[in-house]
Parts: C-alpha cells; sequence; structure tokens
C-alpha cells in the first residue's frame, strides 16, 4: 500500500493527530519507503508510534498532553511477513512482539513517565470474529506491564473486549466492507477517576464508514459485541463496564 506524498493533508483534515506504523504493510516498498513515511508525517505534525530507522526509535513512545493528563502511546506488531521487518541496533523496521520481551520492556520504562498507557498492538487473523491465543496472552502481559488500555487491529472485523484490551475495531478506512465497525471512545479525568470507554458503532461499505443512528441497529450492534465478548456490559449509551459491576 502507498500514496502520494501529496494525499497528507487529507489526515489533517480529519485530525489524525497520531498513528502506529507497526503493522504488515509498513515494509511493502522497503525501509527508504518506511523512512520517508516517518519524515512525511513529521512534515505534517502528524506523532506516529511502532517503527524507524532504529530499534530505539521504533520503541520511541508518543506522549501527549490531553486537558492536562499525559497519555502515552506505543505502536508493535505480531504481524509481519519475514523476520526481516524487526527494527534493529542499526536498521530500520518495526517493533515486533512476537517475542514480547522487548515491548514489555519498553512499556515498563514509559509508564512512569505518563498518566495514561495506550498500546497499539496489530495482531491476530484476519476475518476472524474471536481472539486467538496470543492475543489474550499478550493482552494480559501488556497490561500486568503496565499499560491502562490494548487496542488491536488486523483482523479487519470487530472482535470481543476484555474490558481493557480491545482485541480489534474493524475497518475505519479501508477499501472493504464489513456490516459491523466501530470508534473507541475514551473519557479521562484530572482528578483520577476511572475512565470511561464507549463504543460508537457504525458500517463500512464500499469504502466508506458510516454511524449508526437507529436505535434498533444500535441496541443489535450492542449485543452482538457483548456476545463475542469477556465480562463485559454495554449499556445503551455504549459505555463499557465490567460485568461484575452491573
Amino acid at each position: 500500500f502507498r500514496l502520494p506524498e501529496s494525499r497528507l493533508p487529507i489526515m489533517n483534515e480529519i485530525g489524525v493527530d497520531l498513528v502506529t506504523l507497526a503493522n504488515n504493510h509498513s515494509l511493502d516498498f522497503g525501509t527508504d519507503a518506511l523512512l520517508d513515511t516517518c519524515s512525511a508525517l513529521d512534515g505534517a505534525g502528524i506523532l506516529h508510534v511502532g517503527a524507524g530507522s532504529n530499534s530505539e526509535e521504533a520503541r520511541k513512545p508518543a506522549i501527549v498532553d490531553v486537558g492536562g493528563i499525559r497519555v502515552g502511546f506505543i505502536g508493535a506488531s505480531r504481524v509481519i511477513p519475514v523476520a526481516s521487518w524487526t527494527a534493529g541496533a542499526s536498521s530500520p523496521g518495526l517493533l515486533t512482539a512476537y517475542d514480547p520481551t522487548l515491548l514489555l520492556q519498553t512499556i515498563e520504562e514509559t509508564r512512569p513517565l505518563c498518566d495514561y498507557l495506550v498500546v497499539l498492538i496489530h495482531w491476530g487473523v484476519e476475518r476472524e470474529e474471536m481472539p486467538v491465543d496470543h492475543q489474550t496472552s499478550l493482552g494480559r502481559q501488556c497490561i500486568d506491564a503496565g499499560a491502562d488500555l490494548v487496542v488491536g487491529s488486523h483482523p479487519h472485523v470487530l472482535q470481543g473486549i476484555e474490558y481493557y484490551i480491545v482485541y480489534s475495531l474493524g475497518n475505519f478506512i479501508f477499501g472493504s466492507s464489513i456490516p459491523r465497525t466501530a470508534l473507541l471512545e475514551v473519557s479521562l479525568d484530572q482528578n483520577g477517576s476511572d475512565p470511561e470507554l464507549s463504543l460508537i458503532p457504525g458500517t463500512s461499505s464500499a469504502g466508506y464508514t458510516r454511524m449508526l443512528t437507529d436505535s434498533v441497529d444500535r441496541e443489535e450492534f450492542y449485543q452482538y459485541i457483548e456476545s463475542i465478548s469477556f465480562d463485559i456490559s454495554i449499556g445503551d449509551d455504549g459505555v463499557l463496564s465490567p460485568s461484575d459491576q452491573q
């Protein structure tokens, strides 16, 4: 996948502040293209995580101030076509997580630098609505290492939620059609209250994603997510809560 640099302002227009580059297509056109991508994003003022000119850069978190709250982001992939896509001490590439040691170390090192830590991870099996064992294991390891939230991508369909682990949000901008997709909204409180997680349901067809507004459609969407998730409940407003709080 690639596109002309002249199209990058579209990302600014739709309000993209940060992206993860750790995925199974970032090096489709080689390391020069990856580094061009990093430079183009820098020029557009869009933060990026998960890839860089070496392993130190690929591991580097992005920490942003959101209303006085320091929110950290780390990107990693457990889906790459060849091992050489992993960033080395002096070679460009991605932070990968087949062996999670480096990712977990990065989480532990980043934890003291921020108030809320998000790990964006590319993993799982395409078109599978349930996470596989390596996702559940790695997601829980990330939480135990200090992440507050893990958000996955790659399956191109919605997968279940384990409250602090959102296994896959489907597609937001992509060329294929899926009946159900979602945005995740995270509301943080300066007073230290637990964050509020909620889903904004949508559907995608012909490459166009739109929000579900019909109350019946939204209710069916929430029921579906609950059916494939793990010990969570979803209110009429889309707010997630652990089942034991209901």
